[in-house]
C-alpha cells in the first residue's frame, strides 16, 4: 500500500520517470491556510541539483492544488496535490531492466511482482518523497498554529564525519544541514573526492520536535516511538531508526539512563521524549541511519534476469551520499506522524485536559 496515516492520511502515486507524481491527503482538518507558494521552500530543501554534491536533476516542483482547498483554506475534504515532472531524462534506466543492480530492490520487486517498471515512482524512488515533504508543509503549519510545535532536522553524520559544533542557525546556511558552519569547507573537500572516486558514503539524519504536548501516543500497537520508525524505516535507503539514545542505551546503566524528575522538570532526556510509546512533552528526538547508495558507475558482479553472470554499471544521476537532502524527507515523515498522533489523541482523550502535575520539559535540550 501506498497510504501512510491513520485520521491523518496520505497516498502517494507516481513514477519518477513517468508524466507526474501526486498526492491525496484525506482527513485534513478545515480552515488551514493553504497556497500552491506554501510549498515551494520546503520542496525546494529536498530537491536535487541545489549544489554539486546532489544528483543534478532540476525539477520545477510546481505544486498543482487539484481539490480540497477553496479561497485558500482547506475544506475538510480530501485534498489532491500533483506535481509535474519537468526533467524526467536519465537514459540508464532501460539499459538496467535486464539485470539486477546489486544493493538494490530490482531483484526483491522481481520476486515479488514478476514485473520491472524502470521509471521508479510508487514502489521505489526517490523522487517519490516530494509529495511526503508536500502534505507535510500542511502538517507543519497545522502543528505550529494548534500547538507550537516545531519540527526540525540535520545531518548529524556523513561517513567517519560528526559536527564539531551544534548551532542549529548554521543547518540552513549549506548544502548539508549542517549544525557546524566551520566544517562546511571541510565537508565541501569530503564530497569532492567522494565523488571523484565514483564510490558513495551513509549518513545519519537528526529530527527533534519542539513544543510536542505529554500524551501523544498509544501504549502498545500505536506507540509514538513505533509509528515514528515505521514512518523513518519507510524511507527508501534507511537501514535503522534510533529514539533517543537508541542503540547508545546497551551500555548504559540504569542509573545514567533514567531520566530524573524534579520541580524544576526533567534531569535529562535519554528517552528521546517518548515513555511507554507517549510523549512526556520533552522534545522529542529521532534518528535515522541512511546506507550508501549502490547506483554507481563502480562495476559490480551480478546477473542478468535469465540468470546468467554480467557486469553491472550504473550511470546518470545519482547521490554520492543520499543523506545529503533527506534531512526535510525526515522532518516530513515526523511531522505526519505527529499531526496523525495528534488527532487521535483529540478523538479519545479530547476531555481528559491538563492534568497535573505538568513537568517541565527541564534539561535535554538540543
Amino acid at each position: 500500500m501506498n497510504t501512510f496515516g491513520q485520521l491523518f492520511r496520505v497516498t502517494t502515486f507516481g513514477e519518477s520517470h513517468g508524466p507526474a507524481i501526486g498526492c491525496v491527503i484525506d482527513g485534513c482538518p478545515p480552515g488551514v491556510a493553504v497556497a500552491p507558494d506554501d510549498f515551494r521552500d520546503d520542496l525546494a530543501r529536498r530537491a536535487t541539483g541545489r549544489s554539486r554534491h546532489t544528483s543534478q536533476r532540476h525539477e520545477a516542483d510546481e505544486v498543482e492544488i487539484l481539490s480540497g482547498v477553496y479561497e485558500g483554506r482547506t475544506t475538510g475534504t480530501p485534498i489532491a496535490l500533483l506535481v509535474r515532472n519537468t526533467d524526467a531524462r536519465s537514459k540508464d534506466y532501460e539499459a538496467i531492466t535486464q539485470s539486477f543492480r546489486p544493493g538494490h530492490a530490482d531483484y526483491t520487486y522481481w520476486q515479488k511482482y514478476g514485473h520491472r517498471d524502470p521509471r521508479g515512482g510508487g514502489r521505489s524512488s526517490a523522487r517519490e518523497t516530494t509529495m511526503r515533504v508536500a502534505a507535510a508543509v500542511i502538517a507543519k503549519r497545522w502543528l505550529r498554529e494548534k500547538f507550537g510545535v516545531r519540527v526540525r532536522g540535520h545531518l548529524a553524520q556523513i561517513g567517519e564525519v560528526a559536527p564539531r559544533g551544534f548551532d542549529w542557525n548554521a543547518v540552513e546556511g549549506n548544502p548539508f544541514f549542517w549544525p557546524d558552519a566551520a566544517q562546511v569547507v571541510e565537508l565541501e573537500a569530503y564530497m569532492d573526492a567522494l565523488r571523484k572516486s565514483g564510490d558513495s558514503v551513509g549518513a545519519r539524519i537528526t529530527v527533534v520536535a519542539d513544543g510536542v504536548p505529554p500524551g501523544w501516543g498509544e501504549p502498545i500497537y500505536g506507540k509514538l516511538d513505533g509509528e515514528l520508525a515505521a514512518a523513518l524505516m519507510s524511507i527508501n535507503a534507511v537501514k535503522g531508526v534510533e529514539v533517543g539514545d537508541g542503540f547508545g542505551v546497551v551500555s548504559q546503566r540504569g542509573t545514567q539512563h533514567r531520566d530524573e524528575i524534579t520541580e524544576s522538570g526533567f534531569l535529562s532526556n535519554h528517552a528521546g521524549g517518548i515513555l511507554g510509546g507517549i510523549s512526556t512533552g520533552q522534545q522529542v528526538v529521532v534518528s535515522a541511519a541512511f546506507k550508501p547508495t549502490s547506483s554507481l558507475r563502480l562495476p559490480a558482479r551480478s546477473l542478468d534476469l535469465d540468470g546468467h553472470p554480467v557486469e553491472v554499471v550504473t550511470t546518470g544521476r545519482h547521490d554520492p551520499c543520499v543523506g545529503v537532502r533527506a534531512t526535510p524527507i525526515c522532518e516530513a515523515m515526523v511531522a505526519l506522524v505527529l499531526m496523525d498522533q495528534a488527532l487521535r489523541h483529540r478523538a479519545q482523550c479530547g476531555d481528559v485536559g491538563d492534568v497535573s502535575p505538568r513537568i517541565a520539559p527541564g534539561a535535554g535540550k538540543r
